[in-house]
C-alpha cells in the first residue's frame, strides 16, 4: 500500500511521463503541484499564491475559475455527459458551434471538423490538404512547408511541421514531404542594415525559390502561427504575410493557418489572421476555444476545399477521419459560453484597452542591461536576453539563463513562459486580467531581471563561451 506522506510530487515524478519534461531535472526537483486557481491567479499544494503570467501555456483566457463556463459544463453533463459525433449521431450543440465559428471567420469557410488538441487538428489539416488534392486529380501534390522554429504540435504529423530540432531528435521526424523555410524573426535573421520590408521581401523570394526547386507540382500547403507562440512571441515583420501569400497564390499553395495560440482575442482581434490580414484555406483552433477548460480543437475548412473533399468522399463511401470524442458535447458546450462571453463582456475591447499598458510595459526593459529585445501584439509579447546589447551575442546555451529567469520569477510568485529561441521569456496573462496585475506582473519581472543582472555580472557569465 502507498504510504499517506508520499507527497503528490514524488508520486508524478515515479508514475508519470512528463510532457516537455526535463526527466533529471525532475528527479532532483520535483514539479509544484497547483491545486486550485481564482482569477488570474493559481495556489500550489503550500498555499502559495502565483500570478499565471503565461495563462497556462498561452490557455487560460477566462483565468481560472469562471463560473459560467463551470455552469455550462456542468449543465451539459446533467443533459448528456458523452455521446458521439459520428456516422449518424451528434449531440445539440456541436452544429450549433461550427455555425457561429463559420459566421466570425476571417475567410469564408464550408465545414469545422472538432478535435480534442491543436496537435490533432493540425494534424487533420495535413490529412485534409492531402485528401483534397487526390480528390482534384493532383496525386504529386503533397508537400508542406512549415517555418524553421514554428511550432504546430508534437504528434506524428503535427512534430514534423514544427520546426524545432529538439522536437525532432531521436523522434525520427520530420516525415517525407514535410520541408521548412526561414525563421521570420527580424531582430535575428535580419542582414545589416535590411528594413522589415527589405527582410519580408526577401523570405518571400527564398519561398518562392524553395518551391520552384521542389516543384510547384508537388507542393501542397504552406503552415504558419499569425504569432510564433513557442519560438518567442515572434511578430511577423511589416509586409511579411502579404508577401508570402503572394507567393502561395502563384503556385497555388494552400495557406493553413495555425491559430492554436492567437486564436480568440490574444493578438487584439479575434484571430490572429485578422490582425495580419491573412485569409487561410483552413485554420486551427484549440485553447482559447474553450479557455482550455475541456479539450477541444476545430478545423475550419474553407469553401474551396469542401465541394471536392464532399465528392471523394461520396466516391469512397465515407469520410475516414475520426476522434471516439470529436465534438464532446460537454466541451462544446463550454465552447459556446465562451463565445457568449466574449460578446456580454466586450472582451475585444478590454484587450484594446489593455494592450498598450502590456505592451508599454515590456518596452520599459528595453534599457536593461539584460535586454536585447522587446515585442508583442495584443496580449501577448516577449523579452529577449542578451550578453551583449551591441552586437546581439546571445548567453552560451549551456547556462540556461532563460531557466534562470523563469525560476527567480517563479520564486516571486509570477510564472512566465521560457521559449524555444534563444533565451526570450514570453508573456501571455489571461485576457481578463487589470491594469494592476498588469503593473505587478511588470514589478516582480523587473525585480527578477535584476537579479538575473547581479547573477550573471558576479559569476563573468558574459564572457563564457558556447560549448
Amino acid at each position: 500500500m502507498t504510504s499517506r506522506n508520499y507527497s503528490a510530487a514524488q508520486r508524478y515524478v515515479d508514475n508519470v511521463l512528463p510532457g516537455y519534461g526535463d526527466i533529471a531535472g525532475l528527479e532532483a526537483t520535483p514539479p509544484v503541484i497547483m491545486t486550485r486557481g481564482q482569477g488570474i491567479f493559481v495556489y500550489d499544494e503550500a498555499g502559495k499564491e502565483y500570478i499565471e503570467g503565461a495563462a497556462g501555456m498561452w490557455c487560460a483566457a477566462f483565468g481560472f475559475n469562471e463560473q459560467a463556463l463551470i455552469d455550462a459544463a456542468v449543465e451539459q453533463l446533467h443533459k448528456l455527459p458523452y455521446y458521439i459525433n459520428l456516422t449518424d449521431k451528434a449531440t445539440t450543440p456541436t452544429g450549433e458551434l461550427a455555425e457561429r465559428l463559420k459566421a466570425i471567420a476571417p475567410a469564408p469557410m464550408a465545414r469545422v471538423f472538432f478535435a480534442n488538441s491543436g496537435s490533432e487538428a493540425n494534424d487533420t489539416m495535413v490529412k485534409l490538404v492531402w485528401y483534397y488534392n487526390n480528390a482534384i486529380g493532383r496525386p504529386k501534390k503533397k508537400k508542406i512547408i512549415g517555418r524553421r522554429m514554428g511550432f504546430h504540435g508534437l504528434t506524428i504529423g503535427a512534430g514534423s511541421l514544427t520546426g524545432i530540432p529538439a522536437m525532432h531528435t531521436a523522434f525520427d521526424l520530420p516525415i517525407a514531404n514535410v520541408l521548412h523555410t526561414d525563421f521570420p524573426h527580424y531582430y535575428r535573421e535580419a542582414l545589416p542594415g535590411e528594413s522589415e520590408e527589405a527582410f519580408a521581401t526577401r523570405l518571400a523570394i527564398n519561398l518562392d525559390a524553395l518551391i520552384e526547386q521542389e516543384g510547384p507540382e508537388t507542393v501542397a500547403a504552406f503552415v504558419a502561427e499569425p504569432v510564433m507562440g513557442a519560438a518567442g512571441a515572434i511578430v511577423p515583420p511589416a509586409t511579411y504575410f502579404e508577401k508570402i501569400q503572394a507567393v502561395l497564390k502563384k503556385h497555388d499553395v494552400l495557406f493553413m493557418a495555425d491559430e492554436v495560440i492567437t486564436g480568440y482575442g490574444r493578438t487584439g482581434k479575434m484571430f490572429g489572421c485578422e490582425t495580419f490580414g491573412i485569409k487561410p484555406d483552413l485554420m486551427s483552433l484549440a485553447k482559447g476555444i474553450t479557455s482550455s477548460y475541456q479539450p477541444l480543437s476545430a478545423v475550419l475548412v474553407g469553401e474551396k476545399l469542401w465541394e471536392p473533399i464532399a465528392e471523394q468522399a461520396k466516391k469512397v463511401g465515407i469520410f475516414a477521419h475520426a476522434f471516439t470524442t470529436t465534438g464532446h458535447p460537454v466541451a462544446v458546450a463550454v465552447a459556446l459560453k465562451v463565445l457568449d462571453l466574449f460578446q456580454e463582456r466586450d472582451m475585444l475591447n478590454h484587450i484594446g484597452r489593455l494592450t498598450p499598458i502590456l505592451q508599454n510595459g515590456l518596452r520599459a526593459f528595453a534599457d536593461h542591461p539584460l535586454v536585447g529585445q522587446v515585442r508583442g501584439v495584443g496580449l501577448c509579447g516577449a523579452v529577449e536576453l542578451v550578453a551583449d546589447k551591441a552586437s546581439k551575442r546571445s548567453f552560451a546555451p549551456q547556462l540556461r539563463v532563460k531557466e534562470f529567469v523563469r525560476r527567480a520569477a517563479q520564486a516571486r510568485g509570477l510564472i512566465l513562459r521560457a521559449t524555444a529561441s534563444g533565451d526570450s521569456i514570453a508573456f501571455s496573462p489571461p485576457l481578463i486580467i487589470n491594469e494592476a496585475q498588469l503593473a505587478e506582473i511588470m514589478r516582480r519581472f523587473r525585480a527578477t531581471l535584476d537579479e538575473t543582472h547581479a547573477w550573471v555580472e558576479s559569476n563573468n557569465l558574459r564572457a563564457v563561451k558556447a560549448g
